[in-house]
């Protein structure tokens, strides 16, 4: 039997990704993601950290050259040193607090949608009080509370997306919850957390993946935009927010300090944005055809 399954899941999972490289943008989506994600694992074999940090007061303000690929700031810091090591910075906060919100939001949204009645509508009406500030607002109140941090960074801007996530697991467990499988599954004495884990979960798990992928591009640049406002990664850290902060006193004169790491930003949140897409659409269970 267990056999039986591993080639069901085997040949679940080559007719999605049959069906995801049938979506072009998407897959270059993914190979750009990955190469970010590279460049970030590799940063320090690319270009040591030092450099990055380093003030050559004779190198300020060059422009791109063979020497300096993405010139130097007004500090005389290697820029292409510095986008590099930015991207661990960068995806490190969007990838743990998506994280972060998914597994809180998780938990909630599993509690509200099985449990019911009275905890189903504790629960909605603090996700409503909470989600009626804008994400941002609410990241920003919570960083200036405790403190400019990356830990705190990313607790605050996981914490302001978690009701997204509340609200997706708990509408997605209350379309299923009275399928004929759950019912059987309470009448072999299945647990409550066994039925959550083993049959909920798992049916639920499509659409989880890809708004992961979704708000993985969307706090990257929340957190870009609480650390060009200066309630982020504190300087001299490399950080794509922080290094467009810095780059703002030299627009007019070295508009490239902008540009390297708007791109980075941009290519990232894109890339995740298009294999969200190809995802949605390779799991789509109405789409197979």
């Amino acid at each position: 039997m267990n056999e039986l399954n591993n080639i069901k899941k085997q040949n679940q999972l080559k007719e999605i990704w049959r069906r995801y490289r049938k979506n072009p943008s998407a897959v270059i989506g993914m190979i750009v993601l990955a190469l970010f994600i590279l460049v970030a694992i590799c940063a320090d074999l690319i270009m040591p950290y030092d450099l990055a940090l380093k003030q050559v007061a004779a190198d300020r303000l060059q422009g791109p050259s063979a020497a300096h690929w993405f010139g130097t700031d007004g500090y005389g810091r290697d820029m292409f040193a510095r986008v590099i090591h930015g991207s661990r910075n960068s995806l490190l906060i969007g990838f743990a607090a998506t994280l972060i919100a998914l597994a809180l939001g998780w938990v909630i949204g599993a509690i509200a949608g099985y449990c019911g009645n009275k905890i189903d509508n504790a629960v909605m009406r603090v996700m409503d009080a909470v989600s009626a500030i804008p994400m941002t607002i609410m990241a920003l109140a919570i960083v200036s509370a405790l403190g400019t941090s990356t830990i705190n960074l990313i607790l605050a801007i996981s914490i302001a997306r978690m009701p997204a996530f509340v609200r997706m697991v708990r509408a997605s467990i209350l379309g299923i919850i009275d399928q004929e499988y759950v019912e059987a599954a309470r009448a072999g004495g299945a647990s409550d957390l066994r039925i959550l884990l083993t049959h909920l979960t798992p049916n639920i798990s499509g659409t989880l993946i890809v708004q992961t992928t979704m708000t993985t591009a969307l706090l990257i640049r929340v957190a870009a935009s609480l650390s060009f406002l200066g309630l982020g990664i504190q300087a001299p850290a490399p950080e794509w927010g922080t290094l467009l902060s810095e780059a703002r006193e030299f627009m007019r004169i070295s508009p490239y300090l902008m540009i390297f790491p708007g791109l980075a930003i941009v290519l990232s949140t894109l890339a995740m944005s298009l294999m969200g897409d190809g995802l949605r659409d390779a799991l789509d269970p109405r789409l197979k055809t």
